[in-house]
C-alpha cells in the first residue's frame, strides 16, 4: 500500500505561509521539488531538494534569485521516511531527471554517497512509485528502464558515489584546494586507476561538474546539507575555484562527442569543455586543471590515423619545447599546458603501439610521488553485475597464467555460443527485452564495406555482419543491431547484454597448451605497426598483450551478461573449461 502522499503549491510566499499550521512542513524530513514548465525556446528547469524544515527551506530558496524563477514546489511526505531515505530518494530523482533531460536540473553535485541504511530496498521500491506520479504529472518524459539506457544518464556528472569514488574526490579536492589557496606556482599531477566498471568516467565528469559549480556559486540560498563537499562551497574555499580555466580530455572520438552532448545539457558545463590533446596544445591559454578520461589512450610520439595529423604532431613537439623534445608524447603536451594534471587510466585497457607506454606512464607516476600527490585505486565495480571477481577472472582466463577452476557468477548470465546465428538472435532478443545489447567484435576481419558498402565484413557462414557504419554513437545507432562494433566504438561505454564474437587473431595450441596471437589474422593497422617514428618494433610479446586487452575490454562491457562465439576450435575448447556452453 502507498505510504507517502504528494502535494503541489506555488512557489510564492503567501501560498506557502498557509501551511505554518502544519507540523510536517516545519519537522519533518521531506523530498520537495521546484520546477518550472518549458516557454518555447527555452527548456523548463527543476530543483530537487530534502530537509528537515521545508518553510525554512523555501525561504531561503525565495531570496535566491536563481530560484525565484520556479513557479511550483511539490512536497513529497510519508510518515516513515528519514533524513537516509530523503538523501536517497532526492539523488535518485536528480539522476532520473537528468537523464530524462526534458528539463534543465540546477541542483549542484555536492558529495551525496551511496550509503546503505534500514530497510533501503524497500524505500527503492517507494522511489519508483514517487516517480511514476511525478512522471505522471509531467515532470518526467520517459521511463525509468528508458532512462536508465540513455546516455545522458550514465555519463551524467549526478551519481551518488561509492565510497572509492567519495575518497578519491575528497582528497583531490582537497589537494586542489590547499594548492590554488597557496603559491600560484605550484602544480600536482594525480592518477585514478581502475579496472574496467569501476567508475572512472564518472569520477572525471563528476569532478568537471563539481569544480564549476564551486567556481560558479555565489553564496545565494546557501548549501543544502552537510554532505561530503560542502565545504568547499563556502566564503574562503569557493573563491580559490572562481574563474579556473579548466577542461576534460578525451582521447577517443566516440566517447568525446557523447560526453560533449551531456554538457550540453548540463548547467555549469559546455561541451567547449571537452577537449582533445591537440586542442589543448593548441590553446593559447594555459589551463588550470585538466582532467584527462582513459589516459592509457593518449599516444607517444607516433605516427596518427592521417598524415596531417602526424605533421601536428611533430609541429606541436616542435612548439612546446622549443625543438628540444622532438619526441614528446601527449602527455607531455598536457604537463605543460597545464597546472594540475588529474588522469584516469587502466593500462590493461592499452590497445595499439601508439598509446602511451608502461615506461611513460611509470615516469609519470613517480612524478606525482615527488609532489606528494596519492594515487587512487578504484575497487568496487559499479558496472557488471558479476562483480569485481568476474573482472579479475576474465583478465586471468586471457592470461598465461589461467584461473585453477571454473567460477560461477548468477545471476549473472554468461557463456559460449556455438553458432555465430544463434549468438546475434540472443542479442536480438535481450536488446527487445533491456535494450542496449550489442554484438561486438575482435579486430579480425578488414573493412572492406568502408569502400563497398554493399560487402559485409565479417562472414561466419549463414551469418553476415558489416563493422559499424557510425564512427560515434554506435551504441545508440539505428543499424546498431544488424551490425558489429569494435574497440574503438565501445571502449567507454556500458552495455547490458554484449555478444562477443572472438575472432581467429587469438588462438589456443591444445597440444603446448598454449595461447598465442595470430598476427596474419589481426586487420588493425595501427594496432600492429611498428613505430618507426620513435625507433620502436612492435613484438609478438606486445601484439599479444594488444589483443587481448581488446578482448578484456570487450568481455567487460556488459552489465548483466556477456556472450561468446569463437572462431578458433582450440580457443573454442579451451575456454570452455571457464565458460559454459549455452
Amino acid at each position: 500500500m502507498t505510504s507517502f502522499e504528494i502535494r503541489r503549491y506555488g512557489f510564492d510566499r503567501d501560498e506557502l505561509r498557509t501551511l505554518h499550521d502544519i507540523e510536517a512542513m516545519r519537522n519533518w524530513p521531506v523530498v520537495y521539488v521546484l520546477d518550472r514548465p518549458a516557454e518555447q525556446p527555452a527548456r523548463g528547469s527543476v530543483y530537487f531538494g530534502e530537509s528537515v524544515n521545508f518553510l525554512k527551506r523555501m525561504a531561503d530558496h525565495l531570496a535566491s534569485e536563481e530560484k525565484r524563477q520556479l513557479t511550483t514546489v511539490r512536497v513529497v511526505l510519508d510518515e516513515t521516511f528519514n533524513k537516509s531515505a530523503c538523501l536517497d530518494l532526492e539523488s535518485h530523482l536528480i539522476r532520473y531527471a537528468a537523464g530524462d533531460g526534458s528539463l534543465e536540473v540546477l541542483n549542484r553535485v555536492d558529495g551525496v554517497v551511496d550509503a546503505n541504511y534500514f530497510d533501503r530496498r524497500r524505500y527503492r521500491e517507494v522511489f519508483d512509485e514517487v516517480f511514476e506520479e511525478l512522471r505522471e504529472e509531467g515532470l518526467f518524459q520517459r521511463t525509468i528502464p528508458e532512462i536508465i539506457n540513455s546516455e545522458l544518464f550514465k555519463l551524467s556528472p549526478f551519481k551518488a558515489l561509492n565510497t572509492d569514488q567519495a575518497v578519491a574526490v575528497d582528497d583531490i579536492m582537497e589537494g586542489l584546494a590547499a594548492d590554488l589557496g597557496g603559491d600560484d606556482d605550484s602544480t600536482s599531477v594525480s592518477f585514478v586507476q581502475g579496472a574496467p566498471g569501476t567508475g572512472k568516467t564518472v569520477i572525471a565528469i563528476y569532478l568537471m561538474k563539481l569544480i564549476a559549480d564551486i567556481g560558479q556559486h555565489r553564496g545565494g540560498d546557501g548549501v543544502d546539507r552537510d554532505t561530503l563537499f560542502s565545504d568547499f562551497f563556502v566564503e574562503g574555499y569557493r573563491e580559490r575555484f572562481q574563474g579556473l580555466k579548466i577542461g576534460l580530455v578525451v582521447p577517443q572520438q566516440a566517447l568525446r562527442m557523447s560526453i560533449r552532448r551531456v554538457f550540453d545539457k548540463t548547467p555549469g558545463l559546455s561541451r567547449s569543455m571537452v577537449v582533445t590533446a591537440f586542442d589543448v596544445a593548441d590553446s593559447a591559454d594555459q589551463f588550470d586543471v585538466l582532467i584527462v578520461d582513459e589516459a592509457h589512450r593518449l599516444t607517444q610520439f607516433a605516427a596518427q590515423s592521417h598524415g596531417s595529423l602526424t605533421k601536428r604532431f611533430r609541429d606541436v613537439n616542435s612548439r612546446l619545447f622549443a625543438g628540444l623534445q622532438p619526441q614528446a608524447s601527449q602527455l607531455d603536451w598536457l604537463r605543460v599546458k597545464t597546472k594540475h594534471l588529474i588522469l584516469m587510466l587502466d593500462q590493461d585497457q592499452s590497445v595499439r603501439p601508439a598509446d602511451l607506454s608502461q615506461e611513460q606512464i611509470g615516469v609519470a607516476f613517480q612524478e606525482a610521488t615527488r609532489l606528494g600527490r596519492s594515487q587512487y585505486r578504484l575497487r568496487t565495480q559499479m558496472r557488471s553485475e558479476a562483480g569485481e571477481d568476474y573482472i579479475d577472472y576474465v583478465q586471468a582466463v586471457l592470461s598465461r597464467v589461467p584461473p585453477a577452476e571454473r567460477l560461477d557468477f548468477r545471476p549473472y548470465e554468461v557463456g559460449i555460443v556455438d553458432s555465430p546465428a544463434d549468438l546475434v538472435a540472443t542479442i536480438r532478443e535481450k536488446d527487445s527485452e533491456h535494450g542496449l545489447s550489442r554484438v561486438v567484435a575482435g579486430y579480425a576481419w578488414q573493412w572492406v564495406s568502408a569502400k563497398d558498402p554493399t560487402r559485409y565484413d565479417i562472414e561466419l557462414g549463414e551469418t553476415k555482419l558489416r563493422w559499424n557504419t557510425r564512427s560515434v554513437d554506435l551504441v545508440n545507432s539505428p543499424t546498431a543491431l544488424d551490425e558489429s562494433g569494435s574497440i574503438h566504438t565501445v571502449q567507454g561505454y556500458d552495455l547490458n547484454y554484449a555478444g562477443v564474437i572472438i575472432g581467429p587473431d587469438l588462438r589456443y595450441d591444445l597440444e603446448t597448451e598454449e595461447l598465442f596471437i595470430d598476427r596474419r589474422n589481426y586487420f588493425d593497422k595501427a594496432g600492429k605497426r611498428n613505430n618507426t617514428m620513435a625507433g620502436q618494433v612492435t613484438t609478438d610479446e606486445m601484439l599479444f598483450r594488444y589483443i587481448t586487452n581488446v578482448y578484456f575490454v570487450l568481455m567487460t562491457r556488459g552489465i548483466r551478461g556477456t556472450f561468446l562465439h569463437v572462431v578458433d576450435p582450440g580457443l573454442r575448447k579451451y575456454l570452455g573449461r571457464y565458460f559454459g556452453v549455452l
